[in-house]
């Protein structure tokens, strides 16, 4: 299995998102793990939570401390605990443009209502005021603007006659511990599912002269028009768990090289392994996709009439 993303937790108060992302992460197959929690509150609830647990912690007061420079430390922290995603649960500290920069595309938020609609402080007596007869809330990248950035997911929930702002954020709060888990899940994944490998293999692929792309014995195959299969994305093709790219080796005496120098990257697929082609993992959760561009270049000139193998590229 991919090593497990590593995910900073914000907080500033009793952090219970922050429990139900922890709790979640101690499923087996969950894709993240958290790593450390921290605070702008050193007198924070979920501290003490986070530290009964094991979970690593950091907490500064930021009064007297310019906003840029305190995101510095807490930026730091992450570095030093080697975090790769950020998930703000109940921050409340505006973050500044530089960190949020740092972050871009790995740092998500969950707000208390149907993003949108009541974004800021106060959502419930907004949505009470308003007569709504749906609320719920909404995870989404953070961006710059407060309460802003797209949308990953949203959970709908009634609003109940009689409700009061805190009747209704208790049952909203319910929707948000179950909805969180799951798209940080998701985001943390979104680079390393079948899917997103796929979609990247196939970008490096038909980049190249006169690729072509077509499903063979079930797989998609990538060929030269006028010419031969030079690579085939296998994704538990044979029943044995494994994503991977086949290409083109010199032959069997090169395959066998390469196993032997790397048998946690290349393996004998199944098949065209007698034939010379040689497998790379994909799902080690690296992926180097320089050293990858290289192989399907070497196996489309492989595979290539001689009119396009000699274009010099």
């Amino acid at each position: 299995m991919p090593d497990k993303a590593r995910v900073g937790v914000l907080i500033s108060g009793r952090g219970s998102n922050m429990a139900a992302l922890l709790y979640a992460s101690r499923a087996d197959d969950c894709a993240y793990e958290i790593v450390l929690v921290a605070s702008n509150n050193p007198d924070a609830p979920g501290l003490d939570l986070a530290r009964a647990e094991g979970v690593r912690t950091f907490a500064r007061a930021h009064r007297g401390i310019d906003r840029a420079a305190f995101d510095d430390l807490i930026h730091a922290e992450l570095d030093r605990a080697g975090v790769t995603h950020v998930a703000l649960a109940g921050y409340m500290r505006l973050l500044s443009p530089a960190f949020v920069a740092k972050w871009q595309g790995r740092m998500v938020n969950i707000h208390p209502s149907l993003l949108p609609l009541h974004k800021g402080l106060h959502v419930h007596e907004g949505v009470l005021a308003a007569g709504e007869t749906v609320s719920g809330c909404t995870v989404h990248l953070v961006t710059a603007k407060l309460d802003d950035g797209p949308a990953l997911g949203q959970t709908r929930v009634a609003v109940l006659p009689g409700d009061t702002p805190d009747s209704l954020a208790a049952r909203i709060l319910i929707a948000e511990h179950q909805l969180y888990p799951r798209v940080l899940a998701q985001l943390v994944t979104a680079e390393t599912a079948p899917e997103a490998i796929l979609a990247r293999v196939r970008t490096l692929a038909l980049a190249l002269p006169e690729a072509e792309e077509k499903l063979s014995h079930g797989a998609p195959g990538f060929f030269v028009r006028g010419g031969k299969f030079f690579g085939y994305f296998s994704y538990d093709h044979h029943h044995d768990g494994v994503t991977g790219l086949l290409v083109k080796a010199s032959g069997v005496e090169e395959q066998a090289m390469l196993i032997e120098s790397d048998p946690d990257l290349y393996y004998r697929p199944a098949y065209l392994g007698p034939s010379g082609w040689i497998g790379i993992r994909l799902d080690t959760g690296t992926i180097d996709w320089t050293h990858i561009e290289g192989w399907l270049t070497r196996s489309w000139r492989a595979s290539a009439p001689k009119r396009l193998a000699i274009l010099p590229f």
